[in-house]
C-alpha cells in the first residue's frame, strides 16, 4: 500500500535493528583492532577512526552544501527531496565530534598522525627539528589550528540548525518570506563553504603529509565529498520509493540525481588526474614525495581507486536509460560509494603508516589486519549514519508541505 507523501516516514524496526547490528560490528572491530598487533603506537587504529569520521562527516557536509546550492540557485526540481538532505546533514555534529576526538588525541600525543603537532620539530636545538615544518608554523600553530576547528564547527552547525528550523516553520506558515530568507542565507553559507571546504581539507588531511602541498587538494577532497553525498541521497530516494514513499518523485528526479552522480564523478576524475599529471610531469622532489609513498607501497590501491571512481561511472552512467534504472543505479552507486571511501583511505594511510602496512602478500605485508578491521569499522559508522539519517527523516513530513516550488517539482519532467 502506497504511503501519502504528506505522512511521516516510519523507521522500520528491521532497519533500526540492522543499523544497531552494524554499529555493534563496528564496535567489536574497533575493540579487536585496538588490541591487534600493529605498528607505531596504534597509528593504524587512529588513522581508520579519522577515515571513517571524516568520510561520513563529508557526506553530511556535502548534503548541507547541496541543500544551500538549491536555494541559492532557486532550483525547483529538488524541492520534494529537501528533507532527504536535511536528514543527511543532521549527522554533522556527530561527525565533527569524532574528528575532534582524533585531533585532540593527536594534540596530546596519544597518536602521531600529524607529525607537525610535535613541538620538537619547531625547536632548532632539537634533533627532531624540521626546517620545512618550522616554516609552516604560523599556519600550523596550535592556537590558530584550534581556532579554525572551532569556527568550522560553529558555522556548519549554525547553518544546519537554522535551515532545519526554517524548513519546519515553512511547513506551518507557507508563503515566500522564509523562502527568501533561505535564498539569502544560502548564498552567505556558500561563501563560507567555498573557503572552509578547502582549508579543512588542508588541516585534517593534507597536513598528514606535511612536507607536501597541492593547490588542487581542497577541490579534490570537495569533489569526493560531493559525489559521495549524491550517491547516498540517490540510494536513499530509491530505497524510499521501493517502500511506497515519495510517490510523486518520478523517473526524471532519479535521472537528475543520476546525472549529478555522473557529472561530479567526472569532476573528481579531472581533479585527480590533473593533480597527479602536473606533479608527475614537473618531477620536483618536494611535490612527488606524496605519490612516491603511494607508488612504493600502495600502487595497486592507488590505480584501483582511480579506475573504479572514473571508469565505472563513465562507462555505466553515460546512457540515459542507465540513470533511470533503479536497480542498476543502486549497484553502480554502491560500487562508487565504496570506491570513494577507498580514495580517502589512500589519502590518509600511506602518510600515517609509511609502508609498514602494505596491500600485498608475502613477508612484511600485514594482510591479516587489512580487510576485516576496515570493513568492520566502516559498517559500524555506516550503521550510525543510517540510524541518524533515518531517525531525523522520521521527525518531520517526508515532503515539505508548503514549499513555493513544490508543484513545479511534482510535475518535473525531462
Amino acid at each position: 500500500m502506497a504511503h501519502d507523501n504528506k505522512m511521516h516516514f516510519e523507521l522500520p524496526s528491521k532497519v533500526k535493528t540492522t543499523a544497531y547490528v552494524l554499529m555493534v560490528i563496528g564496535l567489536v572491530a574497533a575493540a579487536l583492532g585496538w588490541f591487534a598487533d600493529k605498528t607505531d603506537h596504534h597509528q593504524y587504529w587512529w588513522a581508520n577512526l579519522l577515515i571513517n569520521g571524516f568520510f561520513f562527516f563529508a557526506v553530511a557536509l556535502g548534503a548541507l552544501f547541496f541543500y544551500a546550492l538549491q536555494y541559492a540557485a532557486e532550483v525547483a526540481w529538488s524541492a520534494q527531496l529537501k528533507r532527504i538532505f536535511e536528514a543527511m546533514y543532521s549527522y554533522i555534529p556527530i561527525g565533527l565530534g569524532v574528528i575532534v576526538v582524533v585531533l585532540l588525541m593527536g594534540q596530546f600525543h596519544v597518536h602521531h598522525l600529524y607529525h607537525w603537532m610535535d613541538s620538537e620539530v619547531y625547536n632548532p636545538e632539537s634533533p627532531a627539528y624540521d626546517e620545512i615544518i618550522a616554516g609552516k608554523r604560523p599556519y600550523l600553530s596550535a592556537w590558530f589550528f584550534w581556532l579554525r576547528v572551532a569556527v568550522y564547527g560553529a558555522v556548519f552547525i549554525y547553518f544546519a540548525r537554522l535551515f532545519r528550523k526554517w524548513s519546519l516553520q515553512e511547513d506551518e506558515v507557507g508563503g515566500t518570506e522564509i523562502h527568501y530568507r533561505f535564498y539569502k542565507k544560502s548564498a552567505v553559507f556558500l561563501v563560507f563553504f567555498a573557503v572552509f571546504s578547502s582549508t579543512l581539507a588542508w588541516d585534517w588531511l593534507m597536513s598528514i603529509d606535511v612536507h607536501w602541498f597541492s593547490t588542487m587538494y581542497g577541490w579534490y577532497v570537495f569533489s569526493g565529498m560531493w559525489v559521495s553525498t549524491m550517491i547516498f541521497a540517490t540510494l536513499l530516494v530509491i530505497w524510499l520509493k521501493g517502500r511506497g514513499y515519495l510517490s510523486t518523485v518520478n523517473d526524471s528526479h532519479i535521472h537528475d540525481l543520476g546525472k549529478w552522480m555522473f557529472a561530479v564523478s567526472m569532476l573528481w576524475s579531472y581533479l585527480w588526474f590533473c593533480q597527479y599529471m602536473l606533479i608527475w610531469y614537473s618531477d620536483i622532489p618536494e611535490e612527488v614525495t606524496y605519490f612516491k609513498e603511494r607508488y612504493d607501497h600502495y600502487m595497486g590501491g592507488m590505480w584501483a581507486v582511480f579506475f573504479v571512481n572514473f571508469a565505472v561511472p563513465f562507462y555505466a552512467l553515460m546512457a540515459r536509460d542507465a540513470k533511470r534504472n533503479f536497480k542498476y543505479l543502486t549497484r553502480v552507486g554502491v560500487i562508487i560509494f565504496i570506491g570513494h571511501f577507498a580514495d580517502l583511505y589512500m589519502a590518509v594511510v600511506p602518510g600515517t603508516i609509511h609502508g609498514h602496512l602494505e596491500w600485498g602478500f608475502g613477508e612484511g605485508h600485514h594482510t591479516t589486519f587489512v580487510g576485516w578491521f576496515e570493513a568492520g569499522m566502516f559498517v559500524g559508522f555506516l550503521g550510525l549514519f543510517i540510524l541518524t539519517v533515518l531517525g531525523t527523516l522520521s521527525k518531520a513530513r517526508l515532503v515539505p508541505a508548503k514549499h513555493p516550488f513544490l508543484d513545479e517539482s511534482e510535475h518535473h519532467s525531462i
